[in-house]
């Protein structure tokens, strides 16, 4: 039995190519096109861009692995539009460039419908984590260990 459904798997698969397609045709382009030296923050944001896409597209063969990257994408997202854009509108103060980020943030609405909510509870939150240090007694048979206990 599958952990999570062959259409929410198909509704995965749909995100990253909706991101892969959208990227590529309005980011993607005009990224790799840039000659020159960049400025600071417009550099990491086309990295980040850049990144985003490309694991988008390993996303497509791998939906549950890369998992963690829709879930920045929708955190970082909600997190701009509630500390940046919201006050930015509610004061009347939204500009142009914010307005049509905000537009663009927007879509992430989608992303809770299709996440799987309950393998991300299981596999994220309830399964146990990975291990801070080495089990201590993994070393108890080793020669090492032997001889300092004789």
């Amino acid at each position: 039995m599958r952990e999570v459904s062959l259409l929410r798997l198909y509704l995965l698969r749909a995100m990253y190519l909706l991101v892969v397609g959208g990227l590529g045709v309005f980011a993607v382009p005009s990224i790799l096109r840039h000659a020159g030296q960049r400025e600071l923050a417009p550099g990491i944001v086309d990295a980040m861009l850049l990144a985003f896409w490309l694991l988008c597209i390993v996303g497509l063969r791998y939906p549950l692995r890369m998992l963690p990257v829709l879930l920045w994408e929708l955190v970082w997202k909600v997190l701009w539009l509630g500390m940046v854009a919201w006050p930015a509108w509610r004061a009347g103060t939204m500009d142009a460039a914010t307005a049509e980020n905000a537009f663009n943030c927007a879509f992430v609405v989608i992303m809770p419908f299709v996440l799987p909510w309950g393998y991300l509870v299981r596999h994220y939150l309830r399964a146990p984590g990975d291990p801070w240090r080495a089990d201590r007694s993994a070393f108890a048979g080793t020669p090492e260990r032997r001889a300092a206990e004789a």
